[in-house]
């Protein structure tokens, strides 16, 4: 039997409690209330951008993970998409192929090689 998919509340309750912080301690820290990191943990709400990167700084976990199990692609994104039309059609022909997690991880590898020769090397 398919064992489910863990969701992004089940990882953020799941390093709350490896870190042994309370629900209340966690709240406080990431500047929320309690009912509201309760309804993230229990998949009842999805976190702004913000409270998801507050998140992860608290609890040492990747933004980029919690946004995309959010269903959030970030502000940044956002605003390329909008300038670079091509990207949403890139998106959306990827989500189209249903393309197996290994072939979106060499995807990943790709963009990520050229964003670095994109990138300027710092003063010589």
């Amino acid at each position: 039997m398919k064992q489910p998919k863990k969701t992004l509340g089940d990882l953020v309750r799941q390093a709350r409690v490896a870190k042994e912080l309370s629900l209340r301690a966690l709240a406080s820290q990431v500047d929320c209330a309690p009912s509201y990191l309760n309804d993230i943990e229990y998949n009842r709400r999805i976190p702004s951008e913000d409270v998801l990167r507050r998140i992860a700084v608290e609890l040492n976990l990747d933004v980029d993970l919690l946004l995309a199990m959010a269903g959030r692609v970030g502000a940044g994104a956002e605003e390329f998409m909008k300038s670079n039309p091509t990207a949403g059609v890139l998106f959306r022909r990827v989500s189209e192929a249903g393309l197996k997690e290994s072939d979106l991880k060499t995807l990943l590898a790709s963009a990520e090689q050229m964003a670095r020769k994109q990138t300027p090397k710092g003063p010589k």
